[in-house]
């Protein structure tokens, strides 16, 4: 994920193969707590992750970065993972 001009950090999520829903979330980087707070909403409401996949986020913010990362859920088996690390 690439935003506030930072390339380092991560997002990974742990996703129930039969009921679509986020059973873990870590996030690490700069704004990793408002992209989880919205992870924990989804959680907390035993929501599918295709719910926030889908979802309109607003721009610019960090929370789109949960669209790549749920958008690789079927691709995986049920963990996805999307990084971004920099070479300085």
């Amino acid at each position: 994920m690439r935003a506030l001009s930072e390339t380092r950090g991560f997002v990974k999520a742990l996703v129930e193969a039969d009921s679509n829903r986020i059973l873990g979330f870590t996030a690490f980087g700069v704004g990793a707590g408002e992209i989880m707070a919205a992870v924990q909403v989804a959680m907390s409401a035993g929501v599918a992750y295709t719910a926030l996949r889908d979802a309109v986020l607003t721009h610019p913010t960090l929370t789109e970065g949960l669209i790549p990362l749920f958008s690789s859920v079927a691709e995986s088996h049920g963990v996805a993972e999307v990084t971004t690390t920099s070479a300085a």
